[in-house]
């Protein structure tokens, strides 16, 4: 399922007052992520953000129980259309509340001089287990090179609309 189709079908099949607008939509080849926007709680214009923050996961936390059934059956669906999990978040203001998410599994063969990298980080107590240091590495990349890393998906959405244009070979 395209994007385009994933964001339409989705628009069709979210009710309308959930969201203050359309959802944000991430996919990769075994997730599909859905976070959508929640009006933040009306608060004390002297609230600090400790007090914004707990009011955003008080509104996430009721919004994740009220909706929690039709939120299943949605995903079931698009599971069964996809063959990807289904995962979901909101936004209350600047706060992002994930309330699922997939870790999957991920193999690389890494030589010495890298699984030292990661045993290092395991020694100084940055992480448990190699996975758990692979993942911190992968987090610390992405943060640091986040502009590197949209322009090149920028790039691979070109890519991918330059295919579909072509011949097609079948």
């Amino acid at each position: 399922m395209t994007q385009i189709k994933l964001s339409a079908w989705l628009a069709g099949r979210i009710p309308g007052d959930w969201f203050t607008g359309p959802v944000e939509i991430t996919t990769d080849r075994d997730e599909i992520t859905i976070v959508g926007a929640l009006e933040p709680p009306v608060l004390e214009d002297d609230a600090d953000d400790e007090a914004v923050a707990v009011a955003a996961r008080g509104r996430a936390t009721q919004f994740r129980e009220d909706t929690r059934a039709r939120r299943m059956e949605i995903a079931r669906e698009l599971e069964h259309l996809t063959q990807r999990k289904v995962s979901w978040g909101v936004t209350v203001g600047d706060h992002r509340i994930m309330f699922t998410t997939l870790a999957a599994p991920v193999m690389t063969r890494l030589r010495q001089q890298e699984r030292q990298v990661l045993d290092t980080l395991i020694d100084a107590g940055v992480a448990r287990s190699r996975s758990e240091a692979l993942a911190w590495c992968v987090r610390l990349v992405a943060g640091k090179a986040d502009t590197w890393l949209s322009e090149l998906r920028e790039a691979m959405k070109h890519v991918e609309e330059v295919r579909r244009q072509g011949p097609d070979v079948a």
